[in-house]
C-alpha cells in the first residue's frame, strides 16, 4: 500500500525447552535456546502526524484493542509521551498458534520500528523493558540475537548457533498454550541444564508429552519426522520441526507433505509447513544500541 514501509518479523523455533519451576503468581520458569528464523511476517508502518494509532486491517476475533501491534504501538507511545502515530498492517506467514513467536515477533517490529520512524532513540535495553509488558517472548526479538533464555523469557544470553536448514510443519490443530501449562501432566522440575548439555543435544521439549497426548496430528507429524532426523516440537506447539542437510532435501520432504500430502491422511487434518533457514541476528537488530 502507499505509503507504507515494511518491516520484517521472523519467526523463531525452540530448539529445546525445559520447565525448571513456577513462580508465586503462576509464571513458569524455563530454560530454552530461541533461534531466530529467514521465514516471518511482514509489519507494513505508515507514520501519522495526529497521534492516532490504528490497523488498516480488521482481524476476525481480534479486536483491535487486543491487537498485539496496536498495543505495542500505544505503550511506546505514551512512554515516550510521542505526539506521532501510525497506520499499522500485517502480512502473515508465521502461522498463528504454532509456538514460533509470530505474534511477539510482530509487536517487537512495531517497537523497533517505531523506535526508529518516530526518531526516539530508544536503548535496546529501554525497548526489552517494554516488550516484557506485552509478553514473555517479545523481548528475543528486541534482543535480536539467537538466544539461550532464562526466567520467563526476559533473562537472555546470546549464543553462537551453526547454520542450519530446518523444515518446519504445522497440523492445523488450535492449542490452547495455557491449558498445556496448566496440565497437571506437565513436569516443572526439570534440573536446570548447560549450554554443554545442551551442544551434546541432552535436552527435550518438556511440553511435547502434554501435547502429543491430547493432540495426536502433533504426535503424528513428529514421528513421521523423525525417519529424516530428530524431530522437535516448537515451544508449546503445534508446530513441529527437523534440521535438514540441505535447502534441497528439505523441499523435497515439504513437497511430500504438501503436494502428495503423504502426512495429512496419518495427522487427521490439514497440514502447511515451510522451509527456512537459521539466522544469526534480527533483520532490524540495528534499529536499537
Amino acid at each position: 500500500m502507499q505509503d507504507f514501509t515494511p518491516f520484517p518479523a521472523p519467526a523463531k523455533i525452540n530448539l529445546f525447552l525445559h520447565i525448571t519451576g513456577r513462580r508465586n503468581d503462576g509464571y513458569h520458569l524455563l530454560q530454552s535456546v530461541f533461534r531466530l528464523l529467514d521465514f516471518g511476517d511482514t509489519v507494513h508502518i505508515r507514520p501519522r502526524n495526529d497521534g492516532l494509532i490504528q490497523r488498516t486491517q480488521d482481524i476476525p476475533g481480534v479486536p483491535e484493542a487486543q491487537d498485539l501491534c496496536i498495543r505495542a504501538a500505544t505503550l511506546l507511545q505514551q512512554h515516550t509521551n510521542s505526539k506521532l502515530g501510525a497506520d499499522i498492517f500485517v502480512t502473515k506467514r508465521t502461522p498463528m498458534g504454532g509456538g514460533l513467536g509470530g505474534g511477539s515477533s510482530d509487536a517487537a517490529t512495531v517497537l523497533l520500528a517505531l523506535n526508529r520512524v518516530w526518531h526516539l532513540n530508544l536503548s535496546r535495553q529501554e525497548l526489552i523493558s517494554l516488550g516484557l509488558q506485552l509478553g514473555a517472548d517479545v523481548p528475543f526479538f528486541i534482543f535480536g540475537k539467537n538466544a539461550w533464555v532464562e526466567g520467563i523469557g526476559e533473562k537472555l544470553q546470546s549464543i553462537q548457533l551453526p547454520p542450519a536448514h530446518y523444515l518446519v510443519l504445522t497440523p492445523q490443530v488450535h492449542i490452547s498454550t495455557a491449558e498445556i501449562f496448566a496440565s497437571g501432566e506437565l513436569t516443572r522440575n526439570t534440573n536446570p541444564t548447560t549450554i554443554a548439555a545442551f551442544l551434546r543435544d541432552l535436552v527435550h521439549n518438556d511440553l511435547e508429552t502434554v501435547v502429543c497426548q491430547q493432540y495426536p496430528a502433533v504426535a503424528s507429524c513428529l514421528e513421521w519426522l523423525t525417519q529424516f532426523s530428530q524431530a522437535r516440537m516448537s515451544g508449546s506447539g503445534a508446530s513441529v520441526f527437523v534440521e535438514m542437510e540441505s535447502q534441497e532435501n528439505a523441499e523435497a520432504v515439504l513437497a511430500r507433505v504438501i503436494e502428495k500430502r503423504e502426512l495429512q491422511a496419518i495427522a487427521g487434518c490439514e497440514i502447511s509447513g515451510f522451509y527456512a533457514k537459521g539466522l544469526d541476528q534480527h533483520p532490524l537488530h540495528s534499529f536499537a544500541i
